[in-house]
């Protein structure tokens, strides 16, 4: 009973008109600017002279940014995650911490939305669909939520429902938090984020398209039907809608957990997972790229690892998969000039030749790919490489090309790229990724 009233409690409905999401932002950027003045004011009587940045990023902010943003869902939450993974070394770190937590559950929609969810996939008697449906979410997350099922065939199922309005309030939403971000002076002045903004609507677009995860998922289970090292759920066809997705259901627990697994296990499950995300890129040329690590869970009878969500899939050009292995290849070899053509027509802005920006842009990118380049497995959890990239990334911010919008393409796949390293560091695990990029190379 308690479970039940705990669930009732973080259920908020989802504000789904323009205007009412709009007056979200607005409230949220009036909250923050009050925040600084009662910040401001009590540091003037305690006889302190306040930076402006320390008024901005105080704890009551960041819970007050945190808390918005989740209650919004949609477009106005999933900018945060992407902000908070894709442009950190861009980003005050406080404002990347804050945005980082939005990566957790979001609040549950409320009985009255959901029938409404439902209702528009199946109709006004959408119960009958089903042998059983339960009401409270397994999950909630930025675009939709998942619920339990059962078809009238027994297969257990897991629905994906997404959050109403959300789909067509991404443009909006993804514009008005990019302005408060940027009126409010999170975002540095100097930062050109609006070629990834555009991105992200496009791909927040993708995202809101159930039909399109589903044609994802069905590819999936094509490619890794046969690979006994990985299970995913089945695509449910004949009950799936543009706005509810209908799976087999797949059990599992929290991948991290494996941690607690002897040494040997933990490599194996994280070799499997580096191999399979070369795999996308190069020979799929589609790379699931969400890092949240909810996607992927471990069966402790089988050693199973589980594959979900795979609604922020990206598509990759055969020409950015080319450039991108010239890149890796002439990393694993140390050759720096092959490096920076191959980063040039990735879409690296890398400045003058013999520059101090030059050099500083080819040894991030050979900090980033430093697992791929030593032939021995490479301790993620020993790793100084994220201390050792946010400094060079901080002598980098003193050079005007670093402030131009990185390759979008890479972007995304680097989120991925971020993602498996914290995941494998969670782990303590130990890869030889040199041996697995040798057969793409």
């Amino acid at each position: 009973m308690s479970d039940d009233k705990d669930e009732r409690r973080r259920s908020k409905a989802v504000p789904t008109s323009r205007v009412g999401r709009l007056a979200r932002v607005a409230r949220l950027a009036g909250g923050v600017a009050g925040g600084m003045l009662a910040e401001g004011a009590r540091q003037v009587r305690a006889g302190n002279r306040p930076r402006r940045r320390d008024l901005l990023l105080t704890p009551a902010n960041a819970r007050r940014v945190t808390r918005q943003l989740s209650e919004m869902r949609g477009a106005a939450m999933k900018l945060g995650q992407i902000l908070s993974m894709d442009t950190g070394d861009l980003l005050p770190r406080e404002l990347a911490d804050i945005l980082a937590s939005l990566r957790s559950d979001a609040t549950s929609m409320p009985e009255e939305q959901l029938d409404a969810a439902m209702t528009q996939a199946y109709g006004s008697d959408w119960q009958s669909a089903f042998r059983m449906f339960d009401p409270y979410p397994i999950a909630a997350a930025s675009i939709g939520q998942v619920h339990r099922a059962v078809a009238h065939d027994g297969r257990e199922l897991a629905l994906k429902v997404q959050y109403p309005g959300v789909g067509e309030s991404i443009d909006s939403d993804v514009d008005n938090i990019a302005a408060v971000l940027r009126i409010s002076g999170l975002l540095p002045g100097e930062v050109d984020i609006q070629p990834l903004l555009d991105d992200a609507k496009v791909q927040l677009q993708d995202e809101a398209n159930y039909l399109k995860e589903a044609r994802f998922l069905a590819r999936f289970n094509e490619v890794l039907g046969e690979d006994e090292r990985f299970v995913l759920p089945e695509l449910v066809e004949e009950l799936t809608h543009r706005n509810v997705l209908a799976m087999t259901y797949v059990a599992g627990g929290p991948i991290d957990a494996i941690a607690r697994r002897a040494q040997k296990e933990r490599d194996r499950v994280m070799t499997a997972l580096v191999d399979l995300m070369l795999t996308e890129l190069f020979e799929l040329r589609m790379v699931q790229t969400d890092p949240n690590f909810a996607n992927y869970q471990y069966r402790w009878s089988s050693g199973d690892i589980v594959l979900l969500d795979f609604g922020a899939t990206r598509e990759f050009r055969a020409r950015f998969v080319s450039n991108y292995r010239k890149l890796a290849a002439a990393a694993v070899a140390g050759d720096r000039d092959a490096m920076a053509v191959a980063a040039e027509k990735v879409g690296y802005s890398i400045g003058d030749e013999d520059s101090r920006y030059r050099e500083l842009v080819l040894e991030l990118l050979l900090l980033a790919l430093e697992p791929l380049r030593h032939d021995e497995p490479y301790d993620f959890a020993a790793s100084t490489m994220p201390a050792r990239l946010g400094e060079l990334g901080q002598q980098a911010t003193r050079f005007a090309d670093f402030w131009h919008a990185p390759p979008t393409d890479v972007v995304y796949f680097h989120r991925k790229l971020g993602g498996m390293f914290m995941l494998a560091a969670r782990m303590g695990a130990c890869v030889n990724a040199h041996a697995l990029m040798q057969e793409w190379l």
